[in-house]
């Protein structure tokens, strides 16, 4: 194990300026309704050639602890911020896609040091963040979800020395959870999700309650409307893969439309920082990541799997209201509920977003474990 320091070259940044300056725009103006707009991307585009600035947010970045280490011949790079209580609790947090381990980069000082942010110093965590494989400083190796699990349970009892552990996340960090949960039962104290799966193929509809009717029709709706990005990624993720390696505008545009899935940019610019989108996308550009990114969408799809199978290892859901609207059947027939919060807002990523709320649910969730 070896610590980690960004540090991205000069000639990196000055090809990105270069291409961003070079830009190719299809002639065509149509709003959100069509993809990320086309005077919205001129305009991120300007700012992220000519006033955002990387090194300002890769020292930033490089404020937290990091390191880098290999489980199974994978090289693995993390972020392992100890806690500052009497006892901390280690938290394993996991993001999806198209966001990075940057997802967490608010909420980790809540949780490694609660006393400063008006909680409980003895609810504080040892907090790891791992880039998943083939995202961020991780190599450039696409997993299935369930490799990826195994990878973490040895990142987490091996090689950190974790005999217990907390394991949290959303989207495809939601998958990773459950899927240790199932294969790493004995190793986790509880998981902690923001999303627990839609209904899907497998689903026996005839068991539904009308709540769980209302958001199975929603999620429907939603791909149908927003799920261009999995069938592509599911199919021919090699074929969107040259476009996106090779332009930092396409790539950008391509991650604004899932961030901003159901709203725009403008709107989602009230909720995240210009430059804090920038700095995520710019993680997949100096990276050379978003081609192993998009390719673990295919080997999930045509991994063999069985039917879903609930796991006794407790389980916290917290719902925020921007996201699909998760009814508490849906959660307790997806994993071992003991703890569900309706958050009082928030999105898709909510620890992103709103890190306040997202460190209490923790905190409580965890305390409920300790109490119980």
């Amino acid at each position: 194990m070896q610590s980690f320091t960004i540090a991205v070259p000069e000639t990196t940044l000055d090809d990105l300026r270069q291409r961003l300056a070079n830009t190719r725009w299809p002639d065509d103006g149509a709003g959100w309704e069509y993809g990320t707009a086309l005077p919205y991307m001129k305009d991120l585009v300007d700012y992220w050639e000519h006033r955002y600035d990387w090194r300002r947010h890769e020292a930033y970045l490089n404020r937290f602890a990091q390191f880098r280490t290999e489980v199974n011949g994978v090289g693995i790079h993390f972020i392992h911020e100890r806690g500052r209580g009497p006892e901390p609790t280690p938290l394993l947090l996991l993001h999806g896609w198209p966001d990075s381990f940057y997802r967490y980069h608010r909420v980790i000082p809540m949780l490694t040091d609660p006393a400063r942010f008006g909680g409980d110093p003895d609810l504080s965590f040892d907090v790891i963040v791992p880039s998943i494989p083939g995202q961020g400083f991780s190599d450039r190796k696409p997993m299935t979800t369930d490799d990826t699990a195994d990878l973490f349970a040895g990142l987490m009892t091996e090689e950190l020395g974790y005999g217990k552990f907390v394991a949290a996340g959303g989207d495809a960090g939601t998958l990773i959870a459950q899927s240790l949960a199932g294969r790493h039962a004995d190793a986790l104290i509880g998981i902690h999700l923001t999303d627990v799966g839609y209904p899907d193929q497998t689903t026996d509809f005839s068991t539904l309650t009308e709540p769980e009717i209302a958001f199975a029709n929603y999620i429907q709706q939603w791909w149908m409307n927003e799920g261009a990005f999995n069938m592509v990624q599911s199919t021919k993720p090699q074929s969107l893969a040259y476009g996106l390696a090779d332009s930092p505008a396409g790539l950008a545009a391509w991650i604004m439309s899932f961030m901003a899935s159901g709203t725009t940019g403008e709107e989602l610019e009230t909720r995240f920082t210009r430059d804090e989108l920038l700095t995520n996308i710019t993680i997949y550009w100096v990276t050379r990541t978003i081609g192993s990114s998009v390719r673990r969408y295919y080997l999930d799809a045509h991994a063999a799997s069985g039917p879903w199978q609930r796991t006794p290892v407790p389980a916290a859901v917290a719902h925020p209201p921007r996201d699909a609207p998760l009814p508490r059947e849906w959660a307790e027939r997806r994993v071992n509920l003991e703890h569900f919060t309706k958050l009082p807002s928030g999105g898709h990523f909510a620890a992103w977003e709103e890190p306040e709320l997202y460190a209490k649910d923790v905190w409580e969730f965890v305390g409920e474990l300790r109490n119980s």
